[in-house]
């Protein structure tokens, strides 16, 4: 950071970014070098074949190529190591050296293209000549093409605009000139965003909705990347900074007194009977995923006991269940929730934009009808996610300022008119009147349950919802307290998704911007030393990430008189580090549904092959999920089957303790 600028435009990469390819190509230069000089010393003699002149001339000029490369990409290393992230004055030859490195690109593609003419001719020489220089051809060719790919890789469609504007700062430009700027970077990011969506999900269809998807989506991401000079790389160093920052900081602290909110007396009981709802209920929003979780979850039983539903036709039984695109999942869905067939009044895996799968049951171990919505598991799923602007709800639920997601209230709007246009509720509580209706979901799911949830309430007064890992960025905050009376959402350890927001990712950007600004270490130490702290853990201490002195007016000083850190103008430009996040007013801040239960994990937070780890229930507030916490658990904990798994454990734990029942009882259902 800041992004590189050659040949009038701003790359994707920065100066200090080329430290491991650097030492990656000049091992690989230096063996080759060796080799070829070897070659010529131990066959020069066996040079006087017909061609054989023109062989030596040739091995002679690439090892003279070859050296100039190798000093020409030692310098850049060396260079490369130099300054910090936000000081790259010491990098300022790495453009010249840069420029070389690829003129001499031209004499390597030359020699290479004599080479490859040279054994088209099949000169008669030492074989082993022969087939070192053939050898030698296609490693060059092989480094050739990856440049080219590595080129187009780091190529930025908006370089052309931006590069302008780095050498002077941005304190140049008044008001209304760093204004124009900004829109006309947002307006051509918003486009060249689009335009990748489209090319990634070109398979997803083109109606209405998902021309309105992508469009969100890419203005979403054209508002998030858009004020700032950030390169991935730097991205990457922030968050390995944010980890070790962050466990200094939990290792810092004392022991608390008071680690959890209750929503009310007795807690205990509370707890423990909703947890035994999240465990009896997950089994059907694991199984609203059909075929693909359930042989995730039994790699090797799992095909051979729904093969035959995967085979055969349809049957009575499923002539009895209403519904499309069944194909493997039923059987999946029969062995997940442990139901007969005559259990389901309907199972959908229709899946569009904003159109989710879904299927309803009769569960007659507790009484209920159940709707499970499936979480994410398609491009068109991530669409909806993206789809993140702040849309105005009707509800009759006397609750003003309703409002939530746009692309999940959407989905949960599709599953509700099918629902009730189509009569599937209405037949199923035909069947039994009186049992309750309870909605669950994970991921996507779940977010959907608990907006379908207050969609119904009106007419089912008796709803409940289990959210299992929910969006934060879901409910505003009115909504977000009428749900804690009949949602109650459950998250496992560092779940991103249950504190991913855009209000949260704009904070998430800001600690990213600070701590590389405060950090007086090179990118490439950062990088290793993350590696290994990710793998095999240490002491966070070790690498400090402040500056001696530092303050927060160095995040919008010039670095050294080439670039800021942030857009001048733009939204982030200006902050205080305590402050609390203004988001813009199309992503206003949004929150989580319903009481939450968090399982936490015991002791330090354990690393990818750590499998035997313990969790601990607890109410949360939703403040709690207010930052994106980093750390090698943060997307794992959010698998269902790792859910599963984690409240398989801590229900079974909390079944061994004896309690003793507060005065009142509990004021929980067991639904």
């Amino acid at each position: 950071m800041p992004g590189m600028v050659l040949f009038g435009r701003r790359w994707a990469i920065a100066s200090d970014d080329l430290v491991f390819p650097g030492f990656f190509e000049l091992s690989l230069r230096v063996v080759w070098w060796i080799g070829i000089l070897t070659l010529y010393l131990m066959h020069r003699g066996k040079l006087d074949c017909a061609g054989g002149t023109l062989l030596s001339s040739y091995l002679i000029v690439l090892l003279v190529l070859l050296a100039v490369i190798i000093c020409t990409v030692s310098a850049i290393v060396c260079v490369s190591m130099k300054g910090t992230i936000c000081n790259p004055g010491p990098r300022k030859s790495m453009s010249k050296l840069l420029y070389l490195r690829l003129a001499l690109f031209l004499p390597e593609m030359v020699w290479a293209s004599l080479g490859s003419a040279w054994i088209a001719d099949d000169v008669q020489c030492d074989r082993t000549v022969v087939n070192g220089v053939i050898a030698t051809v296609i490693i060059s060719w092989i480094i050739i093409i990856s440049t080219v790919v590595t080129i187009i890789i780091v190529f930025d469609p908006l370089g052309g605009k931006m590069a302008p504007y780095p050498s002077s700062g941005p304190n140049h430009l008044d008001s209304h000139e760093s204004s124009q700027l900004l829109n006309g970077l947002k307006t051509a990011a918003t486009s060249v965003w689009e335009t990748r969506i489209k090319f990634l999900c070109c398979c997803v269809g083109k109606d209405d909705h998902t021309r309105v998807a992508f469009s969100s989506t890419a203005e979403l991401f054209s508002t998030y990347f858009s004020d700032t000079d950030l390169v991935p790389s730097d991205i990457a160093a922030g968050l390995t900074l944010l980890h070790q920052q962050q466990d200094s900081i939990r290792n810092s602290q004392e022991p608390e007194g008071v680690i959890g909110h209750s929503p009310g007396p007795p807690q205990e009981a509370d707890l423990d009977a909703e947890l035994a709802n999240c465990h009896h209920y997950m089994q059907f929003a694991a199984a609203a995923y059909g075929w693909p979780l359930y042989i995730y979850r039994n790699p090797f039983t799992g095909l051979c006991k729904i093969g035959g539903d995967c085979c055969r036709s349809r049957t009575t039984e499923y002539d009895l269940v209403g519904g499309d695109q069944l194909h493997c999942h039923f059987g999946s869905i029969l062995h997940t929730t442990g139901l007969q067939y005559r259990d389901f009044i309907h199972i959908s895996f229709h899946d569009k934009v904003y159109e989710l799968p879904f299927l309803v049951a009769l569960d007659h171990r507790k009484e209920s009808v159940v709707v499970a919505v499936r979480g994410t598991m398609s491009l068109q799923d991530i669409l909806t996610d993206l789809s993140a602007e702040n849309e105005t709800l009707n509800l009759e639920c006397g609750v003003q300022d309703c409002s939530a997601h746009k692309g999940i209230s959407q989905a949960a709007r599709y599953v509700y008119q099918r629902l009730v246009n189509d009569g599937i509720l209405s037949q199923a509580f035909s069947i039994a009147p009186e049992y309750r209706l309870v909605v669950v979901g994970h991921s996507l799911g779940a977010g959907a349950a608990a907006l379908l949830a207050i969609m119904l309430r009106s007419a089912y007064p008796q709803v409940r919802c289990y959210a299992f890992s929910p969006p934060r960025g879901l409910l505003s905050k009115s909504l977000y307290e009428y749900s804690k009376n009949f949602i109650v959402s459950l998250v496992l350890g560092k779940d991103v998704i249950p504190r991913l927001s855009v209000t949260n990712l704009e904070d998430l950007k800001k600690r990213i911007l600070r701590v590389i600004a405060h950090c007086n270490k090179p990118k490439y130490q950062i990088l290793l030393y993350g590696c290994w702290y990710e793998l095999f853990g240490g002491s966070p201490d070790n690498f400090p990430t402040e500056l001696d002195g530092g303050a927060q007016g160095d995040l919008t000083q010039p670095l050294l008189g080439e670039q800021s850190l942030l857009i001048h103008g733009s939204p982030t430009y200006s902050f205080s580090s305590d402050s609390p996040l203004e988001s813009p007013t199309k992503y206003p801040p949004l929150y989580p549904p319903g009481r939450i239960i968090h399982l936490e994990e015991e002791g330090a937070s354990g690393r990818f092959w750590r499998s035997a780890a313990q969790y601990s229930a607890r109410w949360s507030h939703e403040s709690q999920f207010s930052k994106i916490l980093i750390g090698p658990k943060m997307l794992t904990d959010h698998m269902p089957h790792v859910l599963m798994k984690a409240l398989d454990s801590v229900v079974s734990d909390r079944a061994g303790y004896v309690f003793c029942p507060a005065r009142g009882g509990s004021n929980v259902d067991m639904v």
